[in-house]
């Protein structure tokens, strides 16, 4: 098993199939230029199995596919069907921002998906447009409806909540939850990579997020879905579930289950650490076994409390 010096047990690995997105969203942008990586340096489907493979035999059991944008990589259905085959494999989702979801949807769900994340950060057009840098809410939203229609029953929707953009929609955003068998869970701004947006006064802490959204009505603790850090709640007969995700008012290192790994194959043990190992070093003959690089992850995992914030930015990380 995949347990850490702190006895932290790893059952959870973020894959980043891609650094590139369609959306220009303003937390996720960085102050200089950003270069996309070349294409021969994103790790192939090939590899992506091989690594998902070692990880499922040491005990990894949910899998979650990321970006950038994982929807724009070619061959994505081809992908999930793939690792949906491996045995022990428990858990196959993806985060999405949504735009590609309405063509895609039912491919994902034949092919052997079981969860859907969408990032959504605002029910306002206008500001939906101002934050993606163009793009329209209503194809994302037609997307999330079809997710629904097409039989995934644990569809989450994350908002990550900034004072002074979208913090006064943090009581309209709960109530999909209530109008849809949805998750809809709030997220802390956070400092990662060089973000020309970041400041620490825009941060709304989830103790006031949790209390604007306890103007809907009292909150009653929930049945969790998955492996996540969220606390979940819900309405008093509502068709869905809320969460709130702390993590940096409250760290949640502590229980930490997951790796991460980026697209061009780099082995993150911590969001907020920059330290990483290089798989394809591992995949590609150069030093020892797969199994070796997960248990290396294991010894250079950060204590708990990190508190330091990574220079990469999102689209290269996977979230």
């Amino acid at each position: 098993m995949l347990v850490d010096p702190k006895g932290r047990r790893i059952e959870y690995l973020r894959i980043s199939i891609t650094d590139r997105c369609n959306f220009r969203c303003i937390y996720c942008q960085s102050k200089g230029p950003f270069k996309f990586l070349p294409h021969e340096e994103i790790l192939t489907f090939e590899e992506i199995e091989s690594i998902v493979r070692v990880g499922v035999k040491l005990g990894v059991k949910v899998v979650r596919l990321t970006g950038g944008e994982p929807l724009l990589r070619k061959g994505i259905v081809e992908l999930v069907a793939r690792l949906a085959k491996i045995p022990g494999l428990e858990d196959l989702s993806l985060t999405t921002n949504g735009y590609f979801l309405s063509e895609l949807v039912k491919p994902l769900k034949e092919a052997g998906l079981k969860r859907i994340n969408i990032s959504l950060d605002t029910l306002s057009e206008e500001k939906y447009s101002e934050l993606t840098g163009g793009f329209s809410l209503k194809k994302v939203m037609e997307g999330l409806y079809l997710s629904l229609s097409a039989g995934f029953t644990a569809v989450k929707i994350n908002s990550v909540i900034i004072r002074g953009f979208n913090d006064e929609e943090c009581e309209e955003l709960a109530k999909l939850s209530i109008e849809l068998p949805v998750e809809v869970r709030f997220i802390e701004f956070m400092p990662v990579g060089k973000n020309s947006l970041w400041d620490e006064s825009r941060v709304v802490p989830i103790s006031e997020i949790k209390e604007r959204v306890e103007r809907l009505g009292k909150l009653l603790p929930a049945e969790k879905v998955g492996k996540g850090p969220a606390a979940v709640f819900r309405f008093e007969g509502a068709k869905g579930k809320v969460g709130f995700i702390s993590p940096l008012s409250s760290h949640f290192c502590g229980s930490c289950n997951r790796l991460r790994i980026t697209a061009d194959g780099r082995l993150r043990p911590c969001l907020f650490s920059d330290e990483e190992i290089n798989l394809k070093d591992y995949l590609r003959g150069k030093k020892g076994s797969l199994e070796e690089a997960f248990r290396e992850a294991l010894r250079i995992k950060p204590e708990i409390g990190v508190k330091a914030s990574t220079q990469r930015p999102m689209r290269a990380i996977g979230g």
